[in-house]
Parts: structure tokens; C-alpha cells; sequence
């Protein structure tokens, strides 16, 4: 499919049926979990900006703080032995919205960790991080409290699968077990950021269905001009902002780029591609006005012999010339959603809520990411790579990341 529909309805519910089409698509060529199974987001949910913190089949994107025996067997993170520890993302989050499905043995002790160090001490699970507990109605804190913070009200026993709905923002805390508001807190010394640590404490203990939506996010395109960026005085590239008020970019090499600086931060955009094994990307911490001089999150949706764990130049989602994506997910002539995070020297990217890259710079620190380790803050470029280059960018948003500590 080489050409987009211009005319489309700006609706909630024609912008659901192409993202319906879109998973169902994606989960059937890409090897994940396709729409209606667990491990998997909803067309609704893509749209949101939702992304899948566990892919259903690894552990891809978490790291162990400790000597349990966690492992992802038929669409589950599960442990039941070993020492006490966490299972951390290895990205750090701040601002979101967390959704988790988990099932304890019932006398079993355990927890979600929000904004936590990969091992925290009593006293930081008090002071600089939260535990949304997993208790039996015995504990002092019991199922959806905040250990040592706040006791859950309202909460009723059930065995099997439970789901936890929580809001982080900011200092103030929502809890929501079973669809049901169980806990409201606010923090009079909120923790800035950090991982979502799975714990194992006591009891086998079991999750799937873990989901994050990073909030606070502000748009970086008003969809009527090229407000807030500028074009590199060395650019081929044509672009303009189409009636959908979506961005457009044709021919080539070209650079747009952001006025602003960012450092650490969440940034989420559509993308179209417009033809058959397009090259683009975008660019960040890039050096203020140098050319394509920054990370790339590629973007090219070809792979290698049919199997989309080879792909072709990086392949989209891949930290060009650092990691490439480990499975090319999206496909040319659909929009595909992609999440860029970078924290401090650490970056993921998720493709359609999967995510494909999970790269720390280990290099030494240099003001030029091409040669080094770069956490200062530098501008957003997007890219036109050459003549054949039709791309549209649209719903394109970011949100800062507080500073640590």
C-alpha cells in the first residue's frame, strides 16, 4: 500500500477502528500477542498512548535486583523461590498510569514498586518510594495499600486474577483494585522517578497484563504551521503541514528541528511511510543546529528472508548504530505509534506498544553523541533522508522528566 486516505474523520471512533485494523495487523505479522489477547493493548489503548511493559514471552526490558527465580513462561512473570528482591524495569519512569494483573497464593506477602531503586531499603520504601502491597486482609497492609504510607479501604478477599489501575502524578497517588477506588494518597515529600520493581517477598506470585502510560505530556506540533522548529539552512526537503494538520515530509536530505531542548524525557508520534523501505528517523539530544548530530530512533520498516527479527538498517525503533530493533513490528503504508524514552544514559524505544530497543550508553561522556555519552539536553530533529522520502508525522508530544532525587 503506497498511498493514505487525505480526507479521514478526526473522531475518537474512526481513529479506533484504524488502530483496530492496526493491531490486528501488526499481532498477526509481527509474532506478538495480536488484539483480544492478554499481553496485548487495545486499539483504544494504542491510541492513548499505553505501551506494554512485558511483551508475553521474555523478560525483555526488566532486569532482576536479586537471586529469585523470575521467569516469563506462558504469558507470565512469575517467581516463587529465592531471596526477597525486586524484578526492576530498567527504564525509569516518572508521571503515569500503571496497569497490572497479578495472582498470589493466598498467605502470599508481595508488591508493585513504583518510582523505586532496584533495591530498597525499609526505610526508602517509607520515604522515597512506594509499595503498592500484596497482603492478606491480616497485614497491617493489606492488598492495594501503600506499605508504611496508607491502609486500603474497602477491600474485599478474591483468589484468582486481580487487577491494580494506578495514577502516579506528581505527589498524589490513586489506587484502584478491581476497578474499585480502594486508596488516595498525597505525598508531603514525592519521590521524582524511578523503576517499577514486581516483587517477590513470600508466596509464588504471578503477573501479566503490565501496562504504562507516561501522563503530563504536552504537543511539540500545533497542526496549522512550523511554529517551534526550524529548518536546517542545508535542507532539500519540503515540508509542509497538510488539512488533517498533520506534518509532511517529501525529498531530501532534510532536517526540521525543535527549538527546544530536551534532556530526559518521554516522547511519543504517528508516522506514516509512505512507500516501500523509506529511511527516516528521529534525532535527540542533538548539538543545536549541527546536521543530524544526535541519537536516531530509526525509522524503516524492512527485514531481511521474511523474519522480522532481522532488520534491514537498524530497523524502526532501533538506536541507529548502536542496537538495532530486535523485531520490525511496524509495517509501510499503516501509521505506526512510536515511544521514545531517554533517561540519563539509559534509552528504550517501543514500536506499537513493543518495545524493540533497550540500550545504556556505556561510552565515555562527550558533548557529541556521535563519539560519546551525551545526558545534556539538545533539540529534536526529524528527518528527510533522501528524494524518495514521503513520510506524515502527527500527534507528536513529549513530557519532561523531573530532575532525580
Amino acid at each position: 500500500m503506497n498511498s493514505v486516505p487525505w480526507r479521514q474523520s478526526r473522531g475518537a471512533a474512526r481513529l479506533a477502528r484504524l488502530f483496530g485494523v492496526l493491531v490486528i495487523l501488526v499481532g498477526a505479522a509481527g509474532g506478538f500477542p495480536a488484539r483480544g489477547a492478554e499481553n496485548a493493548l487495545t486499539p483504544e489503548e494504542l491510541a492513548e498512548g499505553w505501551i506494554l511493559l512485558f511483551d508475553g514471552q521474555t523478560l525483555f526490558g526488566w532486569q532482576p535486583a536479586g537471586k529469585a527465580d523470575w521467569k516469563a513462561s506462558d504469558g507470565v512473570i512469575s517467581a516463587s523461590q529465592g531471596e526477597r528482591c525486586l524484578l526492576v524495569t530498567t527504564s525509569q519512569f516518572a508521571n503515569f498510569a500503571l496497569k497490572a494483573d497479578f495472582r498470589a497464593d493466598a498467605e502470599a506477602n508481595s508488591g508493585v514498586f513504583l518510582r523505586t531503586p532496584p533495591s530498597p531499603t525499609p526505610a526508602e520504601v517509607e520515604t522515597t518510594c512506594y509499595e503498592l502491597n500484596i497482603a492478606p486482609p491480616v497485614h497491617p497492609f493489606p492488598t492495594g495499600s501503600l506499605a508504611g504510607r496508607k491502609r486500603a479501604e474497602g477491600v474485599v478477599p478474591k483468589s484468582g486474577w486481580r487487577t491494580f489501575e494506578v495514577t502516579l502524578e506528581g505527589a498524589r497517588a490513586q489506587v484502584r483494585l478491581d476497578g474499585r477506588e480502594v486508596l488516595e494518597y498525597t505525598d508531603p515529600r514525592p519521590a521524582a522517578r524511578g523503576h517499577v520493581g514486581l516483587q517477590f517477598n513470600q508466596g509464588k506470585i504471578e503477573f501479566r497484563n503490565v501496562k504504562l502510560k507516561p501522563l503530563g505530556m504536552k504537543g511539540l506540533l500545533n497542526g496549522k504551521d512550523l511554529a517551534g522548529w526550524k529548518i536546517h539552512a542545508e535542507n532539500k526537503s519540503q515540508w509542509s503541514v497538510t488539512p488533517e494538520g498533520w506534518l509532511h515530509v517529501r525529498n531530501g536530505g532534510g532536517q526540521l528541528e525543535s527549538e527546544g531542548l530536551f534532556g530526559d524525557f518521554t516522547l511519543q508520534l504517528d508516522v506514516f511511510v509512505n512507500g516501500k523501505g523509506l529511511n527516516s528517523g528521529v534525532f535527540f539530544r542533538s548539538i543545536p543546529g549541527q546536521w543530524w548530530n544526535g541519537y536516531e530512533s530509526q525509522i524503516h520498516n524492512g527485514y531481511k528472508d521474511g523474519d522480522r527479527t532481522k532488520p534491514v538498517d537498524c530497523g524502526t525503533g532501533g538506536i541507529f548504530r548502536r542496537q538495532n530493533a530486535r523485531r520490525v513490528v511496524a509495517n509501510d503504508g499503516e501509521w505506526l505509534t512510536k515511544t521514545i524514552h531517554a533517561d540519563g544514559k539509559h534509552m528504550a524505544v517501543w514500536v506499537n506498544g513493543f518495545q524493540v530497543s533497550d540500550w545504556t550508553d556505556t561510552r565515555k561522556p562527550h558533548e557529541n553523541p556521535r563519539q560519546g555519552q551525551r545526558v545534556a539536553p539538545g533539540t529534536i530533529i526529524l528527518q528527510g533522508h533522501d528524494p524518495t522520502t514521503d513520510l506524515r508525522f502527527r500527534n507528536l508530544r513529549i513530557a519532561e522528566l523531573p530532575p532525580s532525587g
